[in-house]
């Protein structure tokens, strides 16, 4: 005891347990990341590995994570926006289709009433 502190001394008590995880273990763990079942920190809660375990397993595994590629992540809200804009250029398709045949229609009754009137 130094200067009236208190230390605990920490004797290691067992040896440390090595595991090795089966290939079709670490392949379904990536499966169920990728589909959303469960998230890094939960696996390797469950497994009681390290999460870099588990990432190490992804850059192994994934079919969707490959080295040299790049992803596109794209927010909700921008995938949800485009979704909105695509929309409203359809609508604004569909005015316009409207207001061409209205034009049309006026056009026409002008010309008809130029025929009836103009014979007269």
């Amino acid at each position: 005891m130094v200067n009236g502190n208190k230390r605990k001394s920490s004797k290691k008590t067992g040896l440390r347990v090595h595991r090795i995880f089966s290939e079709d273990i670490r392949k379904q763990t990536v499966k169920d990341i990728e589909l959303g079942r469960c998230t890094v920190l939960e696996a390797s809660r469950e497994l009681q590995v390290s999460e870099q375990s588990i990432y190490n397993w992804l850059g192994r595994y994934s079919r969707y994570l490959v080295k040299n590629k790049t992803l596109i992540v794209e927010e909700k809200s921008e995938a949800y926006r485009s979704k909105q804009l695509e929309q409203r250029i359809k609508e604004l398709e569909a005015a316009l289709g409207r207001k061409q045949l209205e034009m049309d229609l006026l056009n026409k009754v002008i010309e008809l009433a130029n025929e009836e009137y103009g014979r007269i």
